[in-house]
């Protein structure tokens, strides 16, 4: 029989009771964080067996939806990713969770890791590393001319936290930068778009395209050949949201005819990738496993742990899901 891990702690948090769920993590780990941060609380990994244990807060990631159908008193669910698409695609998710706060995590020490992920991909590329290792194999010594960074303005779809250190960090090295987003956002170094009616606009200004976009069911889809072949040619896509926000088939077709130059993927429709997928032998095609920004577990307690804090005393938290728009 499984049994529900607890850690169960002195008074000052004794009223305090959080569910943990997270699928292919170790859970002790983030127990043993919770239960340092918060002396005295009740924290334990859900399990079927301990469906009918109730918690005023739920740790999570990719939750099933028999989490919450066991709960009835949940004051807040804290979505531990850059995204809270995968409690957000449960059928009736607020009626199931009864009203409780979903709120994401801003950062964490995601941003500069996406960064870091995102402006390597842009170099290699722009760059021609790729050319340079190929050389390396054959043992030839051949200076390849100078880029001209106006001839690749990076266009970064999504201006969340992430999007915006990700957006700040390609201007450091003087690539034009643009922007697109929902609702209009200023950022010093950035030329923004806002709105569907802007973004044919902002796509025709772009060579290497960035999403970074939420999934909702208004993006789904929306790296399509119609977005993509807006893009000034030959042009390049860095894709590190949700794979479900890219056709793949359209991609392919893309790089058959050369519309694209290539892509480097960390997301998919399906993952792990299937052993069979095209993408894993394209000569065009970099991709990388759901690495450009690995949830950090120390950074990620701290900040719930805050939020619970502000929380309890009635004060407000910022990230919070608006279920109208999904994230």
């Amino acid at each position: 029989m499984i049994k529900c891990a607890i850690h169960d702690g002195p008074q000052k948090f004794m009223t305090t009771k959080i569910v943990f769920y997270s699928p292919g993590k170790d859970s002790q780990p983030w127990l043993d964080s919770f239960a340092t941060a918060l002396p005295g609380a009740e924290i334990w990994a859900w399990t079927p067996e301990c469906a009918e244990r109730q918690a005023d807060y739920a740790v999570c990631w990719a939750p099933p939806a028999a989490l919450f159908a066991g709960q009835h008193k949940l004051k807040a669910i804290f979505n531990i990713g850059a995204g809270a698409d995968r409690v957000m695609q449960i059928p009736d998710i607020a009626a199931l969770t009864k009203g409780a706060t979903i709120i994401r995590l801003n950062d964490a020490g995601m941003a500069v890791q996406m960064a870091e992920y995102v402006c390597h991909a842009l170099i290699r590329h722009t760059r021609e590393f790729a050319h340079y290792e190929a050389q390396q194999q054959r043992h030839e010594w051949k200076t390849l001319p100078a880029i001209d960074r106006a001839r690749w303005p990076v266009g970064i779809m999504g201006l969340g936290s992430i999007g915006a250190r990700v957006a700040q960090a390609v201007a450091a090295f003087e690539y034009p930068v643009f922007g697109w987003s929902r609702t209009r956002r200023q950022l010093p170094g950035v030329v923004t778009f806002s709105g569907r009616d802007n973004l044919e606009r902002f796509l025709r200004e772009v060579r290497v395209l960035v999403c970074l976009l939420p999934l909702t069911g208004e993006t789904a889809g929306i790296l399509n050949a119609d977005t993509l072949g807006k893009l000034k040619p030959p042009a390049y896509l860095i894709n590190v949201a949700r794979g479900a926000h890219l056709v793949e088939c359209d991609l392919l077709a893309l790089l058959e005819d050369e519309t694209l130059a290539g892509a480097t993927l960390d997301v998919f429709g399906e993952e792990p990738l299937p052993p069979a997928h095209a993408f894993w032998n394209h000569p065009r095609i970099t991709l990388t496993p759901h690495i450009s920004a690995i949830t950090l577990r120390e950074e990620s307690v701290k900040q719930i742990v805050e939020k619970i804090g502000a929380l309890a005393s009635g004060n407000e938290v910022d990230g919070i899901v608006r279920a109208n728009i999904g994230y």
